[in-house]
């Protein structure tokens, strides 16, 4: 399968982004042959609040200086600068008018199980082809039933992903090193503004 010349487009909170992030999105670009990649950090996610208050600017620039060195991944502030709740199906709508040459939605396999609580999910489910980065723990015959069966979706080829902005977060609040974890880049950008508490937890 092939959306040559499509755009992929990745939301979520990216609190902090991680290497995980990354490699799901380079994967959907060269299995898909997708022409660009364009991370989406939320504002305000309708579903939660965001761990530790890290403020949208802060996840915005991380998310910035991560994807730097990949010349066919941008950012959209589209939903940093919106007010009130970010929602999905918003973005896709604008994002489809700015890219008439089409766009997939990239989302790991847990998060879209949730699709019934999102605004709109039928319309959603039918607006795009989904990419989905499989989960440990979430089979792939759950998105074969309602209401999924409706939607186009494509299982990219890779390991199940493991690390999440959770482990990141709980490795620094304990004190332990997130370079593995993280582009550089990030890890300095933590260490700078003191996010996550990490200068607190490495003192004590």
């Amino acid at each position: 399968m092939s959306f040559t010349a499509r755009v992929g487009v990745f939301g979520g909170t990216f609190n902090p982004l991680h290497d995980a992030h990354l490699l799901v999105a380079q994967t959907a670009l060269t299995q898909f042959e997708l022409s660009e990649i364009i991370f989406v950090p939320s504002g305000i996610p309708p579903h939660k609040e965001v761990a530790e208050g890290i403020d949208r600017e802060d996840r915005y620039a991380m998310v910035k200086e991560g994807i730097t060195p990949y010349p066919h991944f941008s950012i959209s502030r589209i939903e940093i600068d919106r007010a009130g709740p970010s929602y999905t199906i918003d973005t896709i709508r604008a994002l489809k008018e700015d890219h008439p040459e089409g766009i997939c939605f990239i989302v790991g396999a847990d998060l879209l199980l949730q699709i019934e609580t999102w605004k709109e999910p039928q319309a959603l489910l039918q607006s795009v082809p989904f990419l989905i980065a499989p989960r440990a723990g979430v089979a792939k015959e759950r998105f074969s039933v309602p209401p999924f069966d409706r939607a186009e979706i494509h299982f990219l080829r890779m390991t199940e992903v493991d690390l999440s902005s959770t482990s990141v977060r709980k490795r620094l609040k304990q004190g332990q090193a997130i370079e593995r974890c993280v582009p550089h880049e990030i890890a300095a950008y933590i260490e700078e503004h003191s996010l996550y508490r990490y200068r607190e937890q490495a003192i004590a």
